[in-house]
């Protein structure tokens, strides 16, 4: 029912990027990412506004998610209506906190998100018990480790039915280190190892939100992160400009 979803299980390395409604989705969509994340918290778009967007990626390859700006269940609520088939939930301290966004992405009895009707691509069921159910069991649920006070709650966070990542926010979390935006050093090097051994003691997945500038994916992969975003812009460049190359001039 969620691609996404069962490429995550599967262990493989699960890449996305960022776009907004300014962008046309679509070419992302078919790209080869494997989702397309909309962040409603460090931009100027609201999630109502990611509608058109998420519909347009219907029937494409990578699956729309969604960054919250807070976790408060009317957002996820919205964001889902649109479409989405992630949530990613910023700023999650506690279990109880890890526990509240999962509640508000599924279904009673799971959960408590209100019913808007079928919302998102998630396929004909011949009742309508069984679409609740696909949708309990498809989304991805995310959220995101960026304090100290998430570290030292990590196998609680990780431990909570529903939650399939475990995702890092690079600059919130090294400002929390004392080391901001020093992603290289021993003291963030140590967190993301603790990070990633969390997750995989309880079954799931290790994420960064980017990787850090000047640094290579596959040391992050190497380490156990499984998941994480990557710009489309600088390789759009360089494609067109190997296509370019390619005629004479």
């Amino acid at each position: 029912m969620n691609a996404i979803k069962d490429s995550i299980k599967s262990g493989r390395t699960v890449v996305g990027t960022t776009a907004g409604p300014n962008v046309d989705v679509s070419i992302l969509a078919d790209a080869g990412y494997d989702f397309v994340l909309f962040d409603t918290q460090h931009s100027p778009w609201e999630i109502k506004q990611l509608q058109p967007s998420i519909q347009t990626m219907r029937g494409k390859q990578a699956a729309p998610l969604v960054r919250v700006a807070a976790n408060q269940a009317y957002q996820i609520c919205f964001a889902l209506d649109a479409g989405a088939r992630g949530i990613v939930v910023p700023m999650v301290n506690t279990r109880a906190e890890a526990e509240a966004a999962v509640r508000a992405c599924r279904y009673h009895p799971l959960g408590n998100r209100s019913n808007a009707g079928v919302r998102g691509e998630w396929g004909e069921f011949k009742n309508y018990r069984d679409y609740l159910d696909a949708v309990n069991d498809g989304l991805v649920i995310v959220p995101m480790i960026e304090t100290n006070q998430s570290l030292g709650n990590l196998d609680a966070i990780a431990s909570v039915p529903g939650v399939d990542v475990l995702l890092i926010g690079p600059s919130d979390l090294s400002i929390e280190l004392g080391v901001p935006l020093d992603y290289q050093c021993d003291t963030y090097q140590r967190a993301l190892d603790k990070i990633a051994t969390a997750a995989a003691k309880r079954g799931i997945v290790a994420g960064m939100y980017f990787i850090p500038p000047g640094m290579e994916p596959n040391f992050f992969v190497e380490k156990g992160f499984k998941f994480f975003t990557m710009p489309w812009g600088p390789w759009a460049t360089a494609g067109i400009q190997n296509a370019l190359a390619g005629i004479d001039r």
